[in-house]
């Protein structure tokens, strides 16, 4: 489970920003929405959490920061990373970072143990590194890292003895869990359980729904996510075969094609018969995506997980997008307290009847195109007619009030004044002529 993410000096973020998905403190918003992490901590997590901002403004490179981390943890002890650069880029509009690295930090929870992980790289070597849980309300260090000098705790011992053998461009954490430490073992555990999508390429996870489809458990599952989401599917079929993926002999890849079965009538609306289409040329756009799509959303509330998705809402009515969110924010669909976590710019969501306060969360750029971010529970509005200065209602329009500006976050388009001459065949740039 997700507490925290910190990222900074990375694409447009250049101070570090932190994305939360702890509870505010208020219990009068939507409880159903929150569930308790442990009883250990007393902390409460948020089960969704949505992020809005103008187009480059950095939404997408908030998931894009979490996703690198995630991949870079998981594989920067490989083999094949020895001689690669690390596919790190740095806040590039200021001469202040241009030779700082980048900052990343996860807080979560596993085993009902908070931890706190997080490094700092450029594109040759890992600068700091550090691993710390907490006990009885204390943080207590496991290790950390200052390039090649390594602060080891007694308590990390699967860790002594395997510093010599981590390289600069590696991570020390996944070094150890290579030579099957048991925590760090875990740990990366954790960072797998992570799941990252984008809502744009459906064709990406297609394969991985046909694949998980073949057991009828999992296939009856999806059935019942499409009837639900109403798009006329009464059953599908499979027919698929297995390659080798060209990256590597041994990860077989699914194939193939998905034929959806729909009712036919006759002229008094009697269901006589079926018609079989094919997902890919025949079925809608929003259809071929809510299917792929089903798969991986079915997988992480089954196992309570992180899925991270942006461009959530492309080609989805927003009341199948409302429908999804609905089943994490679900007491009986999401049993295992799954995460959901997605970038959009659709409102219709945007508002005190769906979310808390916490789980909104804007990107805005300043004029200097640095990113900062901020959740609705935070922002501090200023004194208006017949308002004073402070923090935002609960029972404010949140909606309405996002799109007067109320809340930063959005475009500030200026009014063209000239953009074709009389004649309608000249832009404003060649007006200069």
């Amino acid at each position: 489970m997700l507490l925290e993410f910190k990222v900074g000096n990375y694409l447009s973020f250049k101070e570090p920003v932190t994305f939360s998905m702890v509870a505010s403190s208020s219990k009068k918003e939507h409880e159903e929405n929150v569930f308790e992490a442990n009883d250990k901590d007393k902390i409460r997590l948020l089960k969704s959490a949505v992020i809005y901002g103008a187009n480059a403004s950095g939404k997408s490179n908030l998931l894009k920061a979490m996703n690198f981390a995630r991949y870079f943890v998981i594989m920067s002890s490989k083999e094949s990373q020895i001689t690669e650069p690390i596919d790190v880029e740095i806040f590039r509009l200021s001469t202040e970072t241009e030779n700082q690295p980048s900052f990343f930090e996860f807080a979560f929870l596993l085993e009902g143990t908070i931890y706190r992980y997080g490094f700092e790289t450029d594109r040759t070597e890992i600068h700091r590194e550090w691993l710390f849980y907490t006990l009885k309300n204390k943080e207590v260090k496991l290790f950390e890292r200052k390039k090649n000098d390594f602060d080891i705790s007694p308590k990390f011992q699967e860790g002594e003895g395997v510093k010599d053998k981590t390289r600069n461009n590696a991570l020390f954490l996944s070094v150890v869990a290579q030579f099957n430490g048991n925590l760090s073992t875990n740990i990366l555990g954790w960072f797998g359980r992570y799941k990252s999508i984008s809502g744009l390429r459906d064709s990406y996870y297609l394969g991985y729904t046909m694949a998980r489809a073949e057991k009828e458990s999992f296939r009856s599952k999806i059935m019942e996510f499409l009837k639900c989401a109403d798009v006329g599917i009464e059953n599908f079929d499979l027919e698929q075969e297995e390659i080798a993926s060209s990256r590597e002999i041994k990860s077989l890849i699914p194939i193939g094609s998905v034929k959806t079965i729909h009712k036919k009538f006759n002229k008094e609306n009697i269901s006589v018969s079926s018609e079989i289409f094919d997902l890919l040329s025949s079925e809608s756009e929003g259809t071929k995506k809510l299917f792929a799509m089903s798969g991986p959303l079915i997988d992480v509330l089954e196992k309570g997980k992180v899925l991270v998705i942006d461009e959530f809402d492309s080609r989805l009515h927003p009341l199948l997008t409302q429908f999804i969110i609905k089943l994490f924010n679900s007491k009986i669909n999401n049993p295992n307290n799954a995460q959901l976590i997605f970038a959009s710019h659709d409102t219709s969501y945007l508002n005190k009847d769906f979310f808390r306060r916490d789980q909104i969360w804007f990107t805005e750029k300043s004029p200097y195109g640095a990113t900062d971010l901020y959740s609705l529970v935070e922002y501090r509005k200023e004194k208006e007619q017949g308002e004073e200065k402070g923090k935002v209602r609960k029972d404010a329009s949140f909606s309405k009030d996002y799109f007067l500006g109320k809340y930063g976050a959005i475009p500030y388009i200026k009014e063209i004044k000239t953009l074709m001459d009389s004649d309608g065949n000249k832009t404003l740039t060649d007006n200069h002529e």
